[in-house]
């Protein structure tokens, strides 16, 4: 059995976060694991409150894991605050030493959809020190923007902040979601490739119908399955973004808020 690791803050309602990732875990046939950052007060329609949990003891929780369980992927989502992020730097670095090393994939999440801040400003330059340690960074179009001070409002923009999660921030390879786009939904995959960078855009489809919550989560998740079950980062992503396209058609409506995904 592979097993993936979530490190990441809580949704009570199961549509994103911690909870939604475990799903997406076994929903691919991989063994989910979880460390959580922090708790939340929230419904389908907002996040009503945030609750970091103590920074110590989320280095404990990741530290004492490892000692026992040695995870063949990571996803890193919410951090919250600068302390907890910090400590799952440190955390982080001690487990990517190990030989293999897990594949990493980094989710920068920085805000809520209703706009609920989930990062505060000041951990963004502990978030950048762990993008050098990731085999692949997922951040929308308003992440990408905000962590490499690029104009995404083109192709051009895009594809420069791209090029900036890598050549500036040391990602191995980043992959910049459109559904922020006006338009196709078009997913821009860059990677390091012989000291350049591939640029690889990926056509996307506009599906028509109210919001959805935890999109994001779930592509990161399943691409950190995809890679813990052993398979290429360019299969990863290309599997995931079918998952998440086939569970967005499949979403429904469990509250008064946003539809969650239909998972299988």
């Amino acid at each position: 059995m592979r097993i993936a690791l979530t490190i990441a803050g809580s949704d009570p309602t199961g549509g994103a976060g911690l909870q939604q990732d475990l799903q997406v875990f076994r929903s691919l046939g991989v063994h989910g694991a979880a460390v959580v950052t922090a708790l939340t007060v929230q419904d389908t329609a907002k996040v009503h409150r945030v609750l970091p949990v103590f920074p110590n003891v989320v280095l404990e929780q990741l530290r004492t894991l490892a000692r026992d369980v040695t995870p063949h992927a990571v996803k890193l989502g919410m951090l919250a605050t600068d302390d907890v992020a910090r400590m799952v730097e440190l955390g982080l670095s001690e487990l990517m030493r190990r030989e293999p090393a897990p594949a990493l994939v980094v989710d920068p999440v920085l805000a809520a959809s209703d706009g609920t801040n989930l990062l505060e400003r000041r951990a963004w330059p502990t978030l950048a020190r762990l993008l050098p340690l990731a085999s692949l960074v997922t951040p929308n179009l308003p992440e990408a923007g905000l962590l490499t001070q690029c104009d995404v409002s083109s192709a051009a923009g895009v594809e420069a902040a791209a090029r900036a999660l890598i050549e500036d921030l040391g990602a191995r390879a980043a992959l910049v979601k459109g559904g922020h786009r006006d338009g196709p939904p078009d997913d821009l995959l860059a990677e390091r490739c012989d000291g350049s960078v591939s640029l690889t855009w990926l056509p996307g489809e506009r599906i028509d119908g109210p919001a959805v919550h935890g999109t994001g989560c779930a592509l990161a998740a399943a691409t950190a399955a995809g890679l813990a079950a052993g398979a290429s980062l360019a299969g990863a992503v290309a599997h995931a973004r079918s998952f998440v396209a086939a569970a967005y058609r499949a979403a429904f409506c469990a509250g008064r808020g946003a539809r969650l995904l239909g998972l299988p």
